[in-house]
């Protein structure tokens, strides 16, 4: 196993610290990582919406999306960076 990535570091914060893991969806588990393209710039906002939709909440909850939106930019440094960063 590798080194860890600043997207590993992101996903545990998500993950273990805030409990955005992902879930299932009718029948089938769902993750962020099924929404998320093979190339592209990806925005801070629209990976959340992803988070959400994975979890099954409503992506247009505000009541989470400001703290979700922190974490990715503490992570990644910037509220928009190239989907290769998110594997």
């Amino acid at each position: 196993m590798g080194k860890p990535t600043i997207y590993d570091g992101m996903m545990h914060d998500y993950c273990v610290k805030k409990g955005w893991c992902g879930s299932v969806i009718n029948g089938e588990p769902s993750h962020v990582t099924d929404f998320i393209p093979g190339d592209g710039l990806v925005t801070a906002d629209q990976f959340v919406t992803w988070l959400l939709k994975a979890e099954g909440f409503d992506p247009n909850d505000s009541r989470v999306r400001k703290n979700l939106i922190r974490v990715f930019f503490k992570h990644m440094g910037s509220y928009k960076v190239d989907a290769s960063l998110l594997r």
